[in-house]
């Protein structure tokens, strides 16, 4: 097989305590930090030398060896701060590797997070022919493909609308539309999928095999396990910035999967100044309960999810959503909480769970924190992960139970005896 990315010995290094990147906007803040710590510690201690307390090396990735033919779909898994994202900026030249090298062959466009080379006050048709020129493209080429583009991302009322008033949603419609269409060699692309509705979605992954197809190379990372199956035939399962295992994209998942995920059923944060969250809100607390009688989550058991989180926007109309997925990354469903104005202070949320809905298996809970009822001012992926555990079934077949739900609805059943078609000789309704 053509290689057309090759990775030699590749590792990245930070500090610790230190924001070493390679932007210059973030070296220029780095050094302001510095000098601020110079003053304080000297004013504090007397002396104006002292050096920043925190300065370890941390290996975001060591030892990376890979070679990546024409049109194969890699997708990269790993838990967070595996180094799947550190690996794609190097590969994209956002940042520069401490040690080792990458060969490419050919164009690469990136799709990092959402509107990634997007410049806020620009409109989206600008930014399109923004985003093409930085690829290489022509202003001919960009324009063959304009019309395709913007029917490809549905937003073609706000084409003309600065980029800054979309919402995250046509943010990533029209990102993702530019990176497939302008036809790159490579195509690099982290979690933005995420972003948008269910059928986007399923747009956005035939079009990314269409590219394979067409002979381009697709980087996918991704925490749904089961878009990583269905569109890659190759996975890397990164842990901790090195490669745990490389090969066939269904084994490889498996494994990861079959890791089993800690159980993490409460966590509470005490103090609101350092607590999880931002100068809106702070998260307070977070569980999951069973019945006093229940010794453990059972397909049949009712659950009690709990939050509870600190207001420091008073007079703001807030709510909760919650989202819960499956191990393979599915989501199975998404509820929000009842809109309303509070003031600051804390504000507690109950969602009830029935039982006899969910199936057997690890689960994750995802929660926002939404402003308006429009865009989320804090996100908390897996605050909450528990285990559903299977009951002893009433007949033979042991198998896992197919589906991301395994509802108990209510069914009815009638019989006619053959000689009798008048009518039902009797009818039986029943739980089953």
């Amino acid at each position: 097989m053509h290689h057309v990315i090759t990775i030699e010995n590749l590792s990245k290094k930070y500090k610790l305590g230190q924001l070493h990147t390679d932007l210059l906007t973030e070296k220029i803040g780095d050094t302001i930090r510095s000098v601020y710590r110079k003053i304080r510690d000297g004013s504090a201690s007397g002396l104006s030398d002292r050096q920043p307390a925190c300065d370890t090396d941390f290996w975001a990735l060591q030892g990376i060896n890979l070679e990546i033919g024409k049109g194969e779909i890699v997708g990269f898994i790993g838990r967070n701060g595996a180094g799947k994202s550190t690996l794609l900026k190097i590969l994209s030249r956002i940042t520069e590797p401490t040690t080792g090298r990458i060969i490419f062959e050919g164009r690469m466009a990136s799709l990092l997070e959402v509107g990634t080379g997007f410049h806020p006050e620009l409109t989206g048709r600008e930014n399109v022919y923004l985003n093409g020129a930085i690829l290489g493209m022509t202003k001919t080429e960009i324009r063959k493909k304009f019309d395709e583009i913007v029917a490809f991302s549905e937003i073609e009322k706000f084409i003309d609308t600065p980029v800054k008033r979309y919402s995250s949603g046509m943010y990533v419609r029209l990102a993702f539309a530019v990176a497939a269409h302008l036809e790159p060699d490579i195509l690099v692309i982290d979690e933005v999928l995420a972003v948008g509705d269910a059928q986007f979605q399923k747009k956005c992954l035939g079009k990314i095999e269409n590219a394979a197809q067409e002979g381009r190379t697709i980087l996918f990372v991704s925490h749904n396990m089961t878009a990583v199956r269905e569109l890659c035939k190759r996975a890397v399962w990164l842990n901790y910035g090195s490669i745990l295992e490389d090969g066939k994209a269904n084994d490889v998942v498996s494994r990861y999967l079959d890791e089993n995920a800690p159980a993490l059923h409460e966590q509470v944060w005490t103090d609101p100044e350092t607590a999880p969250g931002n100068e809106k809100v702070r998260l307070h607390l977070a569980r999951i309960s069973i019945p006093e009688e229940s010794s453990f989550m059972t397909v049949h058991t009712p659950l009690k999810v709990e939050f509870a989180y600190w207001n420091h926007s008073p007079e703001t109309e807030l709510n909760l959503s919650l989202d819960l997925y499956n191990s393979e990354g599915m989501c199975i469903f998404s509820s929000d909480s009842p809109p309303q104005i509070y003031q600051e202070g804390l504000i507690r949320e109950t969602c009830n769970i029935p039982g006899n809905l969910l199936n057997d298996g690890t689960h994750k809970i995802t929660i926002m924190v939404i402003q308006d009822r429009s865009f989320s001012i804090y996100t908390h992926h897996d605050i909450l992960v528990f285990d559903i555990q299977e009951v002893e079934r009433s007949f033979h077949w042991y198998g896992k139970w197919p589906g991301v739900v395994r509802p108990t609805l209510n069914w009815t059943t009638e019989f006619e005896r053959e000689q009798n078609r008048s009518g039902p000789l009797f009818s039986d309704s029943r739980i089953r």
